[in-house]
């Protein structure tokens, strides 16, 4: 058809990396984003890890049973908001059944071989001079303020091993050695598990980086914001045209890579997908006097403290609440409750901007790329990568780009 263009929707991490990937492998490309500019949805404000070696699913035994106890704490790192939502229940139902330890391995595994190859391909474009996302390869350290945690810890530093993860169990003093500002941590910790590879950096300022580098190369690219798709034109089995509200785009190929938005255009085409938002938190505020120089996560809280660009990045929840993005004013001071309980000297807390997003996520954890199994000869999928869509944005797009190739 001609004039037909590869329409990838959504400009968030994933579908940016996606529209750079596929247009130097020469596709001519279309970037549709509903909101007014790129990096406006998940990707604005989120933790800022580059988690290469912690990618485990959230779905693992004993999971159900600390739900539970979660749903009765104002402060847990999980939510559940039940709804007359056949979708929710659905993705509850497939969520539970796989919270085993062989499910959870297999997950790891699968999100393990994505997120090295995502961690190659940034090096890449760093050394090809991407421009400045407050990128620096600080490290991680994971705090268990319990012994049952820990031990727990140690098992699955033994699979990630296996896998190729370099990381090491450290003890308590260990632990205060390596981060100095562990000072200015309140309560006792049992120990910790180091990784020296993990990196941070602002998605956000990444998504902006990559749309600069697209137009800067000359690649076939265009950007059309503030465009939000209202259906879709089949014919003989494939996607023909792309819907606005006051024009239709020739398609060549679509790629669904709106994160949460996913599913309702995959409704769209007939197609049901396993995908439902995780809504998390974050503040961002100026550095304190213990900003910590390491990544630290802490384990039975759910929460992580990045120090990116001078200030700290606090990340956490993953509420089960639906489709509304605004921040819940509860969920957000029982965050500031707790910086300020567990970490009071590491930010600026007075100064801290409060943010929410919608993280789309698969019941087992994997994101679900390439075609689009029952779905048109010409759709693709670029979607569900919950909490890792920084993580594992590159290597999703290469994979992606692969399977339109035919490799």
């Amino acid at each position: 058809m001609g004039g037909s263009r590869v329409l990838v929707v959504g400009a968030g991490v994933i579908g940016l990396c996606s529209a750079w990937r596929l247009a130097r492998a020469g596709w001519p490309v279309t970037v549709l984003e509903r909101r007014g500019e790129a990096a406006a949805g998940a990707s604005h404000a989120n933790g800022g890890q580059l988690s290469y070696s912690y990618v485990a699913p959230l779905a693992d035994a004993g999971v159900p049973a600390k739900a539970l106890a979660w749903l009765l704490s104002a402060d847990a790192p999980m939510r559940l908001r039940l709804r007359w939502d056949a979708a929710q229940w659905q993705w509850l139902w497939r969520f539970y059944r796989v919270c085993n330890r062989k499910a959870n391995r297999a997950g790891s595994a699968q999100l393990w071989r994505l997120a090295q190859e995502s961690r190659v391909l940034l090096e890449g474009l760093r050394e090809e001079g991407l421009g400045d996302f407050a990128w620096r390869r600080n490290g991680k350290l994971v705090l268990y303020r319990g012994a049952a945690a820990l031990e727990h810890a140690r098992q699955g530093v033994a699979a990630m091993s296996e896998l190729g993860a370099c990381q090491q169990l450290l003890d308590t003093d260990a632990c205060h050695d390596l981060e100095p500002a562990l000072a200015g941590l309140s309560g006792p910790i049992a120990g910790g598990v180091h990784t020296p590879d993990e990196e941070v950096a602002d998605c956000r300022l990444f998504c902006l980086a990559m749309q600069r580098r697209m137009l800067e190369e000359g690649l076939d690219v265009e950007f059309r914001f503030g465009r939000e798709v209202s259906g879709f034109e089949m014919a003989q089995g494939r996607v023909r045209q792309v819907l606005l509200s006051d024009e239709a785009l020739p398609c060549l190929h679509l790629v669904l890579a709106a994160g949460v938005g996913g599913a309702a255009l995959a409704r769209k085409l007939g197609l049901r997908l396993p995908l439902y938002p995780l809504k998390g938190y974050s503040l961002d505020m100026p550095a304190g006097e213990c900003l910590p120089v390491l990544s630290v996560t802490d384990f039975e809280r759910k929460t992580l403290y990045a120090p990116i660009d001078g200030r700290l990045r606090v990340a956490a929840a993953a509420d089960l609440v639906g489709y509304d993005e605004s921040p819940d004013p509860r969920r957000v001071a029982g965050l500031r409750r707790q910086v300020k309980r567990d970490w009071p000297r590491a930010g600026c807390l007075e100064q801290a901007m409060e943010w929410a997003g919608l993280r789309p996520a698969t019941p087992d954890g994997v994101p679900m790329i390439g075609r689009a199994p029952g779905g048109p000869a010409n759709l693709w999928l670029n979607l569900g990568h919950g909490a890792l869509g920084f993580t594992l944005a590159l290597g999703s797009a290469e994979r992606l780009a692969r399977e339109m190739a035919g490799g």
